[in-house]
């Protein structure tokens, strides 16, 4: 991760969970983090626990909401102006809601619709200009994904959410053709991870405590810091090396 110190990342959806952690390795790496949540509060604390930890990057706390594209075009030219430009994006930022495909709410499949496929593709697109503009030729782009993008799960309210993953596998590897044909060595990569132990299932299922830890007491779940060493992983691959898709799972989990 030498390379990376002192180079820009966006990790969105930084303020809990699987982004949290990615922001704060990626500090502890020396990078320089902005990290965006509509709860810019959480973030603001990780920062100065950062700074308490003493670690040699710095967390910059952004207030965005990804469903907004006004406020991820603000968000890319104040990065512009503070810090030059964004040579990592972390695409972290996802959400669902039990909707089945029969029954589901067109509200709820939009704003799945619009976090986890339209604002991934704006801030890949941004991060990707933003390269471009400042001659940055080895950047990388990382859409954190779910193993939910590459099966169909036999539960009907996880179905349409899968397909926003199933949209996220489909989109990283065309972005890596398009990246190709530019002639530019900026690499992109997805992360697929399983069950992970986060806030997921607690806000999937509408802050009902008992179905969320019925989800998480099956067996050993992944935790963030581990999807936030993938993540440092495919950073530190040599720069002719273009890792694809990490798919990850805890031992236990048969999907």
């Amino acid at each position: 991760m030498d390379r990376w110190r002192g180079r820009v990342a966006l990790v969105t959806g930084a303020s809990v969970g699987i982004g949290a952690a990615i922001a704060e390795e990626l500090v502890r790496c020396g990078m320089k983090v902005v990290g965006c949540a509509r709860d810019v509060e959480k973030i603001q604390n990780l920062a100065a626990e950062c700074r308490r930890a003493g670690h040699s990057g710095v967390l910059v706390p952004f207030q965005c909401d990804l469903n907004n594209e006004e406020e991820i075009l603000s968000m890319f030219a104040a990065i512009k102006e503070q810090h030059k430009g964004v040579d990592v994006c972390i695409n972290n930022a996802g959400l669902a809601h039990p909707e089945s495909l029969l029954n589901g709410e067109t509200s709820g499949w939009k704003n799945m619709l619009d976090v986890n496929v339209l604002a991934l593709c704006i801030c890949t697109r941004e991060a990707y200009q933003s390269m471009k503009e400042r001659h940055v030729d080895d950047g990388h782009i990382v859409n954190i994904n779910s193993m939910s993008g590459h099966r169909v799960v036999s539960s009907a309210d996880a179905h349409f959410y899968g397909s926003t993953k199933y949209a996220v596998t489909a989109l990283t590897e065309g972005l890596r053709q398009e990246l190709r044909e530019a002639n530019t060595h900026i690499r992109a990569t997805c992360i697929s991870p399983g069950m992970v132990k986060t806030e997921f299932f607690l806000r999937f299922y509408n802050n009902n405590a008992d179905k969320a830890a019925d989800s998480y007491s099956k067996f050993k779940l992944l935790q963030a810091i581990d999807i936030a060493h993938s993540v440092t992983y495919v950073l530190s691959a040599p720069p002719h090396v273009q890792i694809g898709d990490i798919q990850m799972r805890p031992v236990e989990q048969v999907l």
